[in-house]
């Protein structure tokens, strides 16, 4: 049950107040967390709440990879990108094992807006100093529906 597993992680994580984009499978969303739905709210409206919860497109088993586009249920760039805490759901038919394979799947909505997450992004500047978790939320938790 996706929903006792979503409470699971929540709970675990002391989230309570996620935003979630439109489109989202209600079945999904637990009763004793407040979830509101995203109406394009600005960038502060989002680092208000506790993390988002969304599904994905496609996720890459050999790399870690998870691909979200714009479609309901998994919402605009900055739904995703904001908020510290993201919880996304993968469905396993969703899951393929090669990074070709993903592409392929794409192909058919190559003019979507697409994000791809593996892990915390980091980066580095001139003189070598690495930074961590720059853009993007700093924790995710993945709850794969088989």
């Amino acid at each position: 049950d996706v929903a006792d597993a979503v409470a699971k992680m929540l709970a675990a994580q002391g989230k309570r107040r996620m935003v979630v984009p439109a489109g989202l499978s209600a079945e999904w969303l637990p009763a004793a967390f407040e979830f509101v739905v995203d109406d394009g709210m600005s960038s502060a409206a989002l680092d208000a709440f506790d993390g988002v919860m969304t599904g994905s497109t496609v996720a890459i088993a050999m790399t870690g990879t998870v691909i979200l586009q714009n479609v309901p249920g998994q919402g605009r760039r900055a739904v995703t990108l904001v908020p510290d805490y993201h919880l996304c759901v993968v469905k396993a038919a969703d899951v393929v094992e090669t990074v070709p394979q993903a592409m392929e799947r794409l192909s058919g909505t190559a003019e979507l807006t697409t994000t791809f997450f593996s892990g915390p992004s980091a980066t580095a500047d001139i003189e070598m100093t690495r930074i961590k978790g720059v853009p993007g939320p700093r924790h995710l938790d993945v709850i794969l529906v088989v």
